[in-house]
């Protein structure tokens, strides 16, 4: 199972997964240009929403689908400092019919 944490430091945000930088993955899906930020809604949200469910998942297509729902659901309700399991990402996506998409 991995771990995601993300933290905002003095340097700024910090996303890991498993204790090593997370790829933004603007390369599939830019958003806001490889830019990670959480705690509302926007385009940085998403481009860490989407980054974390294609490590998840593997699959950039299903990834893109679930990324709307994934941001408003999870990551626009971060704190400054959190933590998210592999069974966590999986339990958001299977709620209100998200695993459908």
């Amino acid at each position: 199972m991995k771990t995601y944490f993300g933290d905002r430091t003095i340097d700024g945000v910090m996303v890991t997964v498993d204790g090593q930088p997370l790829a933004a993955r603007d390369d599939l899906k830019d958003f806001a240009g490889a830019d990670f930020e959480w705690s509302y809604e926007g385009d940085a949200p998403s481009q860490l929403a989407f980054a974390m469910l294609f490590d998840h998942l593997g699959d950039a297509g299903k990834a893109a689908a679930l990324t709307p729902r994934f941001m408003r659901d999870a990551v626009a309700n971060f704190q400054n400092e959190w933590e998210m399991t592999s069974a966590d990402i999986d339990s958001v996506i299977a709620s209100d019919g998200a695993a459908a998409a």
